[in-house]
């Protein structure tokens, strides 16, 4: 460890200056508009739809649900502000409290601005039966287990100034809950997850260190070679900032990870409040009720071709009850049945039959909402899954038909109102403009033996950003966390500065164990909270 370094003689930008008294007053007064927000959208909402939200007890449970599913955004946000921050703060491209601002407010941005896209992919990831009852017991006890879990984790980590993926802290409380709900029912504790995808992120969880580190040592050694200006090589001398060009290159870089971090880390979490909020207000929030006007006619017709895709007959071969099962059956058990194609074609002919008998979705009645639903999702599901397996056979064709009745299908259940994209943005961008030391710190000066020097500032943020931006085209289950922290340390690497092998060790300790123990502690406190509920 270099005796900079280790004394702490090297001139460290100055971390403690707050957001000052007119700051935390607008910090204050932004959560208490948020709340108030939140209570009237869905008051209002609630009564648009017929129910008296004031008079239902699940509001008090909805209420609960909400704060920790923003207090999950709000952790989220000061445990990946270090993403953006660190490099502009350590190569004093702009001081640490203006930083964290600009971050929150692009983090902001990029919550609104996202496409709701990957909102509901996050909550495929759970098992479907619980998802088909989130209004239940389990339901709730799934909601409350894999936030409270997630939070917790994050807040450890965030505790002990270690970088870790809360994306990938989400998914393994997702699949704690689906093993314990398996292990629960007498099941294989394997029954209730998607192995394929927990196989992926198990990939992406020791390959985006390894990009990270790679990438950027490459890049640094790149720009040595191609920009010959010693300054970018040295570390900052006081309180100097960059060059002009190097300093506009880590605000852009800065920017473009808040705004990404923003548009994929806030998704996940509206994605988990509309399973509240169906689950709690099914009447209001379970079916689209501004889809336009020619939705429904374009619904039968697509419905009309899937079920001819699927050879269904003039009448249905199984009747929706036991097509139900089936179909329900097929996407919990992965297991293609002779059955399953023609009890797809029963499901899509019963949804397409109440739909078109109500007219519209803004049309049915509240008593039939939550079952109409939940027929929408299992047959998206259902056809995603199809759409894949080999065993059922489907050509181009019956694929293509398909496809065009799941996005219906999606646009009438798969929505997010705008209070909760604007909620969300509030949790996450006032979350990064607290708590962020910790992990900056780490950083920016306990991965290298060296001070962080601008060039490789530019080339670990450069990384990062391109990483979260191709991740997020392509669904690729990249952590971010994971590609800046070991970007810095390729830097350090390629520069021959050496790395402070104690914090290398714990990131990877954190980050071989996040998956596990956020899997077991969702799991118990799912066990726990289904006894309570």
């Amino acid at each position: 460890m270099s005796a900079s370094i280790a004394a702490g003689q090297f001139e460290r930008p100055q971390l403690d200056k707050g957001l000052g008294l007119a700051g935390k007053i607008g910090f204050g007064a932004a959560i208490l508009a948020a709340i108030a927000y939140v209570a009237y959208s869905v008051n209002a909402d609630a009564s648009a739809a017929g129910v008296p939200a004031l008079a239902i007890l699940p509001f008090i449970l909805l209420f609960v649900a909400l704060l920790i599913a923003l207090g999950f955004e709000f952790v989220n946000g000061f445990h990946d502000t270090a993403n953006a921050v660190a490099t502009v703060i350590y190569t004093n491209a702009m001081p640490a409290n203006v930083a964290v601002v600009w971050s929150g407010f692009f983090n902001f941005l990029g919550v609104l601005l996202s496409t709701g896209a990957v909102a509901f992919g996050i909550v495929s990831l759970l098992p479907v039966e619980l998802i088909l009852q989130v209004g239940s017991n389990a339901g709730f006890a799934m909601v409350f287990a894999l936030l409270i879990a997630a939070i917790v984790w994050n807040l450890a980590t965030w505790w002990l100034g270690i970088p870790s993926s809360s994306s990938h802290t989400l998914i393994g409380s997702i699949i704690g809950v689906g093993v314990a709900n398996a292990l629960m029912h007498g099941k294989s504790g394997t029954a209730g997850v998607d192995w394929t995808k927990a196989t992926e992120i198990g990939q992406a969880l020791l390959v985006s260190p390894l990009i990270g580190f790679g990438v950027a040592a490459l890049l640094f050694l790149a720009m040595k070679v191609l920009i010959r200006n010693k300054a970018l090589y040295q570390e900052p001398k006081g309180n100097t900032p960059p060059p002009l060009w190097i300093r506009a290159l880590l605000i852009f870089t800065c920017t473009g990870v808040s705004f990404a971090h923003g548009s994929n880390d806030g998704q996940k979490g509206m994605g988990l409040i509309m399973l509240i909020l169906i689950g709690t207000v099914p009447t209001a929030y379970a079916l689209n009720r501004a889809v336009p006007a020619s939705y429904t006619q374009e619904f039968n017709q697509r419905a009309d071709a899937a079920y001819a895709a699927l050879d269904g007959g003039p009448a249905p071969l199984l009747q929706p009850a036991a097509a139900r099962i089936a179909v329900t059956s097929y996407i919990a058990d992965k297991t293609f049945q002779p059955a399953t194609v023609p009890a797809l074609a029963a499901l899509i002919g019963d949804i397409d039959r109440q739909v078109g008998e109500y007219g519209s979705l803004a049309k049915v009645p509240a008593a039939a909402t939550e079952n109409v639903r939940n027929d929408m999702y299992l047959a998206s599901e259902a056809i995603k899954r199809i759409s894949k397996d080999e065993a059922a056979n489907l050509d181009d064709g019956q694929k293509a038909a398909l496809g065009d009745f799941k996005k219906s299908l999606d646009a009438g259940t798969r929505f997010i109102p705008t209070w909760v994209k604007v909620a969300v943005a509030f949790a996450l961008g006032l979350g990064t403009m607290v708590g962020w030391k910790r992990i900056v710190v780490t950083v920016g000066e306990k991965i290298g033996k060296s001070h962080l020097t601008y060039a490789q500032g530019a080339s670990a943020e450069l990384v990062a950003m391109g990483t979260i931006f191709a991740a997020d085209s392509l669904g690729l289950p990249v952590s971010t966390t994971h590609v800046l922290s070991s970007g810095v340390a390729g830097t350090m690497a390629a520069n021959r500065s050496g790395l402070q092998m104690s914090t290398v060790r714990n990131l990877l300790m954190a980050w071989v164990l996040t998956l596990p123990v956020s899997i077991l502690l969702s799991g118990v406190l799912y066990a726990l909270f289904a006894m309570i509920f």
